[in-house]
């Protein structure tokens, strides 16, 4: 099968059609009509075999995932999800693979409402490259930069679980067999918290996703945002499947340093945080408190009201 055969049977005329495509896969250029008074708000992701994901990995879980990782980029700045372009780079054809490929990246680009509307195919060593595109209300996208001292700090859904869920794909961790393919499963599939993230817009000063670990995303927060922040360990969400087979000590080191999780972490004013109940009841997403920014620019992590130090579990993409 050739590139161009390639793409019409597995990508053009699949998924999401959305009026404000003007012209799609198939020529030169897409063309795409952006709402008045949005903002774009584009981000470009690129996944690489035995770097980013292991080779094994099932080709829909990969597809599903490729797309999620980038729908969660546009989740923390509260923008609602439009277009894309996949750029894959393929070993050789291989007819199955591609259909459950194809059959995932559709599956939550159908979801979330987003059109493929280009991009490549070219032959080498396994590789992913999604480039998405969201609007946004002018004036309303969050941030990293806006933390102010006093602000609460708040997390979605609970944290640790892709990365227990990574090891034991590995073979390095066991697991009950009752809780084995959550976990898995939270790493394959990562739910990006999209409508969380718009229900956020006026309400948070400051926002992320959680890709590379608590402790390393919120170092970004506190960097752009020139403050400080203090994190109990105690009030960070751990689900019941990663308390039932970790230590505490090892579920928080997961939770803290794990990577992989794509939550929202943002922070509130005093003022915000009724508001902020009523937001994200709608938006269907579960969320707590864990810290407060604070002067200066270190992150402190306690306990009991002492300083907590982790075992380090920390995701570097290279």
């Amino acid at each position: 099968m050739k590139e161009f055969q390639l793409i019409e049977h597995y990508f053009r005329n699949k998924g999401q059609k959305r009026r404000d495509v003007e012209l799609s896969i198939g020529d030169d250029c897409a063309l795409v009509n952006p709402a008045d008074k949005k903002s774009l708000a584009i981000s470009c992701d690129t996944l690489v075999e035995n770097i980013h994901f292991l080779a094994d990995i099932p080709a829909h879980a990969l597809g599903y995932k490729s797309l999620a990782v980038n729908l969660s980029d546009l989740a923390a700045m509260g923008a609602e999800p439009a277009w894309f372009t996949l750029a894959l780079t393929l070993p050789c054809v291989d007819e199955p693979w591609l259909a459950q490929f194809s059959a995932g990246l559709f599956d939550i680009a159908e979801y979330y409402g987003i059109a493929l509307i280009g991009g490549d195919t070219t032959r080498g060593p396994r590789s992913i490259s999604i480039t998405i595109n969201g609007q946004v209300p002018k004036g309303t996208a969050l941030t990293r930069a806006g933390a102010k001292i006093g602000d609460w700090i708040y997390v979605t859904g609970t944290l640790g679980d892709s990365a227990l869920g990574l090891d034991i794909i590995r073979g390095v961790k066991t697991v009950n067999a009752e809780d084995k393919q959550y976990l898995i499963n939270r790493h394959y599939y990562p739910t990006p918290r999209v409508l969380a993230g718009q229900a956020l817009r006026t309400l948070a000063t400051s926002a992320i996703d959680l890709s590379d670990g608590l402790m390393s995303d919120i170092g970004h927060v506190l960097s752009a945002s020139k403050v400080g922040a203090i994190i109990d360990v105690d009030l960070i969400p751990l689900s019941n499947s990663l308390k039932a087979n970790l230590s505490r000590e090892d579920a928080l080191s997961y939770a803290l340093t794990g990577g992989e999780d794509y939550e929202l972490l943002f922070t509130v004013p005093e003022s915000q945080r009724g508001a902020i109940d009523t937001a994200l009841i709608h938006a269907g997403v579960k969320f707590v408190k864990i810290g407060q920014v604070s002067a200066g620019d270190k992150l402190k992590l306690v306990e009991n009201g002492q300083a907590f130090t982790p075992i380090s579990r920390g995701f570097v993409h290279f």
